[in-house]
């Protein structure tokens, strides 16, 4: 059997990878890199950074280019399932060819593979469809960890809930019963729709780099400034990944149901 290891590595401050991912990385004989394109070509250095970093003995580096994504199907759902199995598809092709029976290859996925990172879907759908290959994931830190860090603030209030979400989500509707929400993989500012409402928001994009940009204070009076810096942010790296926490106030009555 051949072995696939998911190892988180944090959001993009080397310093933030834990000993357990070390110890995985270097215990891969190759690592496996879907490619996106020139637009995300400073990932993809990044990830050789981190081997280069941390790795001490010989691996091997197999691209494989990402497939593309039709983003403004009708069927969201339904074309996010064909792109994963058309990825799932093309990893276990090099995961075969690359890897011996008994190999180890290793996956570096941003944040912690639990937390919107569709590579663990990406290996269960390569095991449904008979591949003969395991695969462990060791946790990382989120984006989410580190934009509460930045900003100095707890994820949640006193016995309250956290409500995590995507942009996409949030646009539909306020989570019922919510005060604390975090966003991730919001591509329009979603949020912009409750500017009217009384809440705080703790906005952070390129978490844990050298790029990174942190704004926070009254929805109302810093998201004009939020959606200037991400726009200026996005057109002069050609990429962003941002995430945020909204905090309405007051917190929402408790049912004495």
């Amino acid at each position: 059997m051949r072995t696939v290891l998911i190892i988180g590595v944090g959001a993009g401050d080397p310093e933030q990878v834990t000993v357990q991912a070390i110890n995985a990385m270097n215990a891969c004989d190759a690592f496996f890199v879907l490619d996106k394109g020139e637009a995300a070509a400073e990932l993809t250095e990044a990830r050789r950074a981190l081997c280069s970093r941390y790795v001490t003995g010989s691996y091997r580096t197999v691209i494989i280019p990402d497939p593309p994504r039709d983003r403004a199907a009708a069927d969201y759902e339904g074309a996010v399932r064909d792109w994963r199995d058309e990825r799932a598809r093309l990893l276990a092709e090099a995961v075969e060819r690359e890897l011996p029976d008994g190999g180890v290859g290793g996956i570096l996925a941003w944040g912690d593979p639990a937390l919107y990172d569709g590579t663990i879907r990406v290996l269960d759908s390569i095991r449904a469809a008979g591949h003969d290959v395991g695969y462990e994931v060791i946790p990382g830190i989120s984006s989410v960890q580190i934009l509460t860090a930045r900003h100095r603030v707890t994820l949640n209030r006193v016995a309250g809930p956290v409500h995590i979400t995507t942009g996409r989500r949030l646009a539909a509707g306020w989570p019922a019963g919510c005060s604390d929400v975090v966003v991730m993989l919001d591509a329009g500012l979603a949020c912009s729709a409750y500017r009217d409402l009384p809440i705080d928001i703790y906005w952070g994009a390129y978490l844990g780099t050298p790029d990174e940009i942190l704004i926070a204070g009254r929805l109302d009076a810093v998201i004009d400034e939020i959606a200037s810096v991400r726009a200026e942010a996005r057109a002069r790296k050609g990429w962003i990944m941002d995430t945020y926490l909204l905090r309405l106030h007051p917190e929402p009555t408790a049912s004495s149901d």
